[in-house]
């Protein structure tokens, strides 16, 4: 088995674009619209085919999401990853966190109410 994507209904498509294009920085692979009132956008980062699959259904405008599920991406600094958030004006971070000797991260939430986790392994 072999995991692929994790699916998001979003409320707003280009706002959540915007986030996770400029803010964690994944690139479009593909984008269609099956419905006219649905449009589905698949987004993903170099080297690796899991993906992003944000949906948007114009029929669900209070899209639901479970507080304590989170999405984590590798980052190569907490620091400048929290000085670039800062530039870009996110302001909702909760951390950083070093629960042991190996790991640091941060979460902020997507525009839709998804909590995202910035993670860096620390080398000894």
């Amino acid at each position: 088995m072999k995991f692929c994507w994790v699916t998001i209904n979003v409320k707003d498509m280009e706002g959540s674009l915007k986030f996770y294009q400029d803010i964690v920085g994944l690139k479009i692979n593909r984008r269609m619209k099956p419905m006219a009132t649905t449009e589905i956008v698949f987004l993903g980062s170099e080297g690796t085919n899991t993906e992003v699959e944000l949906i948007r259904n114009e029929k669900n405008d209070n899209p639901q999401y479970g507080k304590d599920i989170s999405m984590g991406f590798v980052v190569e600094s907490i620091d400048k990853t929290i000085a670039s958030l800062k530039e870009k004006g996110i302001t909702n971070m909760e951390g950083p966190f070093q629960p042991g000797p190996s790991v640091k991260f941060i979460y902020i939430t997507d525009p839709n109410g998804c909590r995202i986790q910035f993670v860096e392994n620390l080398h000894s």
